[in-house]
């Protein structure tokens, strides 16, 4: 498979003086799906707004399907963000207004500024949104005000509305972290299944080292911004947790979300 994403020795470093990323490299071919795992404050959410350019980088190099992206302005990064979708752990959604109008925001960007203010879309917009509403099991509601949704449901439209960019890239920040283990489940089959069937990448970064084992194809570790491991998850064993999350790590306490806690106390 060809290479979508690449970063090579990315560093970033805030005016604070934090060093989120130190060299940070790796690969995504197009159509894996790679979850990042790490402590809070390990670099996660860094990587995924450097894809995107939601922050900049402070040395190194991004390549995003075949292009250097990290000093592009303007309509450059308009058309590199349109196909790149982003799906938040908080949703991101307008909740006064309809599921269907959250799922055709994804279309946004490719709208002329008249258009998207005034919420003129196609009809040919419209019945892709449906198509994908009922693809994702939330078809009855597209007339739903999104605050009248539980987060399952949410979340399902957040998929919905980064779909419509018609994406090569899903990044997903921590898309599980506030939901139940059963909606937590559905959400991960579905961003799976829809990133399989259309051929998107997809990198979620996941607490959760029992969800990253069961739907990756490849786990990136991230400690203090550098990477410490990169490998299938059949790979990912106490060793290797203990260089991730610390020696205070015990792999028998830490499933469903609970990484955190323990990697807190390791790195204190």
């Amino acid at each position: 498979m060809k290479t979508l994403l690449e970063f090579r020795s990315v560093n970033k470093t805030y005016q604070n003086g934090n060093h989120a990323l130190r060299g940070v490299s790796f690969k995504v071919k197009e159509g894996e799906f790679v979850s990042i795992i790490g402590p809070s404050g390990s670099g996660k959410s860094t990587v995924l707004r450097s894809i995107n350019r939601l922050q900049g980088i402070s040395s190194g190099s991004i390549t995003f399907d075949g292009e250097e992206i990290s000093k592009l302005r303007g309509r450059a990064l308009r058309a590199l963000r349109r196909r790149i979708g982003m799906i938040f752990q908080n949703y991101n959604l307008v909740l006064p207004l309809s599921v269907i109008q959250n799922a055709l925001h994804g279309r946004l960007g490719s709208m002329g500024p008249i258009k998207g203010i005034l919420g003129l879309y196609s009809e040919d917009d419209k019945r892709k949104a449906l198509a994908i509403l009922d693809e994702l099991g939330i078809g009855d509601f597209a007339l739903t005000r999104a605050s009248d949704l539980s987060g399952g449901q949410k979340q399902r439209v957040g998929i919905a509305r980064a779909l419509m960019q018609d994406p090569k890239l899903l990044l997903c920040d921590e898309p599980i972290a506030s939901l139940d283990p059963q909606s937590a489940r559905t959400i991960m089959d579905l961003l799976r299944d829809q990133a399989a069937s259309r051929g998107i990448a997809c990198i979620v970064n996941l607490h959760q080292l029992d969800i990253a084992r069961a739907y990756s194809d490849r786990i990136i570790g991230l400690r203090r911004g550098v990477v410490v491991f990169d490998g299938a998850p059949t790979d990912l064993d106490d060793d290797v947790l203990r260089r991730i999350y610390g020696d205070g790590f015990s792999q028998d306490n830490v499933q469903g979300g609970q990484a955190d806690a323990h990697a807190d106390l390791a790195c204190a």
